[in-house]
């Protein structure tokens, strides 16, 4: 099946959407499903972890995801977005299900880079592809819905960590993360057709193997920079946030029960902050919504330093998913629509390429602190500050002068 150059029938475009977010909950639940069973690793005693090795392994999902991100923004428009899509599903799943039965944690750390790597294709790819496949009206509302997915992925982790980490074993989370992909791959490959923006440019991009130059060149270079710069901020809060946020709570008095609920409660707030905020985006423009979600994250995360009552925190983890986590979904859709189409899949691949370095950094930073004997209370204070920068970085990007845009890409191109 292959989609004319105009924007979708809804009957197709409900189809992308549906599929589209099934790709983006694989991320959603493997991000979570790690932070969820890091208590669990750090206790199984014949497994050889401990809070620093949690903290790498952490960070070697995001290496991975930076290499597989700069692998999509050099290709997509070579070997379009639908390959890159079935191929990254497929290495996550692999990677997956060695983690599954990995004996060590040496070969479980293994695994999570290549699911990095799968990972770091299917985020950017899928975005892109969706923006692609979106009339310009509807295309911040597009990728908020395809986001859901990602947070109901998520939202789902905690909520299995919960029922089945008290009394069972950690691996059947990886068992499960695996299995949607056995439905998701053969329809995805039956049903998904290519990108037009793709089909139009032919996938053509010689002279330029990295996709870079249009990116840095005059009128670009400095939304470019902006939006890496955003993007590190994001993922350090995602990764961070996500990895420890249930080790931290547990750090803080709380049951683990109790700690994988508020991770889910977490969660619940960025798939609303998700949909909500591309609707509103795509209404009032997408630049004041992506300031304010790092602002909202932030605060919450001062208020919670202060150990609140137990439903007041339930609330301010709500609204944390709504900034810690809808800000960076809500930036990748900046990014989408900032940029021409001949420069969307580029633009987002490196930006979450480049993003990742903060996705390194977050559970590093967090198990320093943890590790410091500093009180629990640092972690909130730390996290704040990425939230913070976020919203002034945001304010600042600057529009793109369409001439360079079109004549640089002109040039790269012919």
């Amino acid at each position: 099946m292959t989609l004319p150059p105009d924007p979708p029938a809804r009957a197709t475009e409900r189809l992308v959407l549906v599929l589209s977010a099934g790709f983006a909950a694989l991320e959603g639940y493997d991000l979570a499903c790690y932070g969820v069973t890091v208590p669990s690793l750090l206790a199984d005693r014949g497994f050889g972890a401990d809070k620093a090795a949690a903290g790498t392994v952490g960070s070697l999902v995001a290496i991975g995801m930076l290499l597989g991100a700069a692998i999509c923004a050099a290709t997509i428009r070579r070997a379009g977005s639908r390959r890159l899509l079935i191929g990254g599903a497929g290495l996550f799943s692999l990677g997956m299900l060695v983690c599954a039965i990995a004996p060590t944690f040496a070969l479980f750390g293994a695994a999570r880079l290549a699911v990095g790597v799968g990972l770091g294709i299917v985020l950017p790819t899928v975005t892109a592809y969706v923006a692609d496949l979106s009339a310009p009206e509807r295309r911040a509302r597009n990728v908020g819905i395809m986001m859901s997915g990602y947070a109901a992925g998520a939202l789902l982790a905690p909520l299995l960590g919960a029922a089945l980490l008290t009394g069972g074993s950690w691996r059947w989370i990886y068992v499960i993360g695996a299995a949607p992909a056995i439905v998701l791959l053969p329809l995805a490959i039956r049903m998904l057709p290519e990108s037009p923006v793709h089909e139009e440019s032919g996938g053509t991009s010689r002279g330029d193997l990295l996709g870079l130059r249009p990116l840095l060149a005059p009128g670009v270079r400095g939304a470019t920079l902006l939006f890496w710069a955003m993007s590190f901020c994001g993922l350090l809060l995602v990764f961070g946030i996500s990895t420890w946020l249930p080790t931290i709570m547990q750090t803080a008095g709380y049951s683990l029960g109790s700690s994988l609920l508020q991770t889910a409660a977490l969660w619940v707030g960025a798939g609303v902050g998700m949909v909500l905020g591309g609707r509103i985006a795509d209404r009032v423009g997408i630049k004041p919504v992506v300031a304010v979600a790092f602002l909202a994250g932030a605060a919450s995360l001062l208020v919670m330093s202060a150990r609140p009552a137990l439903g007041v925190l339930f609330l301010l983890m709500f609204i944390g998913g709504l900034g810690l986590i809808g800000s960076q979904v809500l930036t990748n859709a900046y990014i989408v629509g900032h940029h021409p189409p001949e420069l969307r899949g580029r633009a987002i691949g490196w930006a979450l390429s480049i993003g990742r370095l903060g996705a390194i950094a977050g559970p590093l930073v967090g198990a320093a602190i943890l590790s410091s004997g500093l009180g629990v209370a640092w972690n909130f204070y730390l996290f704040a500050v990425p939230g913070i920068v976020g919203a002034l970085l945001a304010v600042a990007v600057p529009a793109i002068r369409s001439r360079s845009v079109t004549s640089e890409t002109a040039r790269v191109t012919a």
